[in-house]
């Protein structure tokens, strides 16, 4: 028996929102055997560097094939690109707005193309809303089995937003805030790797926006409550957290404030 094929949804339309709601009706509309998961809808709105980082973090454990449908899109009913992309043996369909940066970056894309095929889409497509009108009924019909090279032309010019880097000079990593998650820890761009060989004892400091916590610990139990601790996280990122509670609200701070490593 072969198995249902998936879809999923990434959007910053937030929770409970009937958007979600009108694409899971013409993806199921279309495809009534799709097994239609949700990723998130709580991306920030408007917010391309999280869709990234939420589609890097994510989408790699789905089965191969699985096509993921990301709507992150303020440029919608602009003259900006549709995309159909096969990376790392996972298919997308999102605007070409910098929401595959990450991905690509990762893994070279070995089909990148333009969703042009009208006869795929909705009757009347609207100018605000291509998430429902042109992406969900495009991943349904390809969910169907239609072949990629139908939904439009091939192309190499994508899309990408800067990613911010954090850089290693010596005894000293200086990094940033990339992402919150939803229990308030701070997410950095700093990588496991970066700090491979950094002591984890508390001849490490780690500052972000004048607070100090010393040490590099492994998992959030490492401490009492309250404490302000740095560890690496399941996504291979170091992280900054108060235990159990948010460290965005006790320490005031969020996304883009600078995180310095030094030992």
């Amino acid at each position: 028996m072969a198995p249902r094929p998936i879809i999923t949804l990434t959007t910053d339309f937030g929770e409970g929102s009937r958007y979600v709601g009108a694409m899971k009706g013409v993806l199921l509309a279309i495809n009534p055997e799709a097994n239609v998961v949700d990723i998130s809808h709580s991306v920030p709105h408007q917010d391309v560097l999280q869709g990234a980082l939420t589609l890097l973090e994510a989408t790699c454990y789905f089965p191969p094939g699985t096509l993921h449908v990301a709507v992150i899109d303020p440029g919608v009913g602009t003259s900006r690109r549709i995309l159909y992309a096969e990376i790392d043996g996972q298919r997308y369909v999102c605007p070409d707005n910098g929401l595959l940066t990450c991905l690509a970056e990762r893994a070279k894309p070995s089909t990148m193309r333009s969703v042009e095929n009208t006869g795929l889409w909705l009757d009347g497509v609207s100018h605000t809303f291509h998430g429902r009108d042109i992406m969900a009924p495009v991943a349904a019909r390809l969910s169907l089995g239609i072949d990629p090279t139908d939904v439009g032309p091939v192309i190499e010019d994508y899309a990408r937003i800067s990613l911010p880097r954090a850089e290693r000079v010596a005894q000293k990593i200086e990094g940033e805030v990339i992402e919150v998650d939803a229990f308030g820890n701070l997410i950095t761009n700093i990588t496991a790797d970066m700090i491979a060989d950094v002591p984890r004892d508390e001849n490490t400091h780690v500052r972000c926006d004048g607070h100090v916590t010393l040490g590099i610990f492994n998992a959030y139990g490492d401490q009492p409550p309250m404490t302000l601790i740095a560890l690496v996280g399941s996504g291979g990122k170091l992280e900054l957290a108060i235990v159990d509670d948010s460290a965005k609200i006790m320490l005031g701070v969020g996304v883009g404030v600078p995180v310095t490593v030094e030992w």
